[in-house]
């Protein structure tokens, strides 16, 4: 299994606990997450995280409807927390989000480990839509948290 890897960093002037609190709210997931995707929560709201928290989706991949189960393998607030997909269209999905303080404010570092089916064939076109995924979520995380963000 070949395993990619994708990283993204972003600024707040927020401190870690109010962002945080922020990414905990699985609600804000679906506000986040470009259209093109139809992303859907499908466990009921409001979700308590903590580790081993199992949360179900529905989205489309490139028109193709998917099921996705999330869990959290770890949770330590204010500085970190990851989510594993269970079942989904990766043969891996490891996203590692970490929160550290920097210059009066805190950096979100994003940190992906994915692995394909058909990898051969299907990475030029993942790496994309990763791309496109995560820079919609950077433009929206700027909107939805009033511009306290570079």
């Amino acid at each position: 299994m070949h395993v990619r890897s994708f990283e993204a960093e972003q600024w707040f002037a927020l401190s870690q606990e109010e962002l945080f609190v922020f990414l905990a709210d699985a609600a804000n997931l679906e506000a986040i997450t470009p259209a093109f995707l139809n992303f859907q929560i499908v466990t009921p709201l409001p979700i308590v995280i903590s580790e081993g928290t199992l949360i179900d989706y529905k989205l489309r991949v490139r028109g193709i409807p998917v099921r996705w189960r999330s869990k959290i393998t770890a949770w330590r607030p204010p500085s970190r927390f990851v989510d594993e997909q269970v079942r989904g269209p990766y043969r891996l999905w490891i996203h590692e989000h970490i929160l550290e303080p920097l210059d009066g404010g805190t950096v979100m570092r994003d940190r992906v480990r994915y692995a394909l089916w058909f990898d051969f064939v299907t990475a030029p076109f993942v790496r994309g839509d990763i791309e496109a995924i995560f820079k919609y979520r950077r433009n929206m995380l700027r909107a939805r948290l009033h511009g306290k963000c570079r």
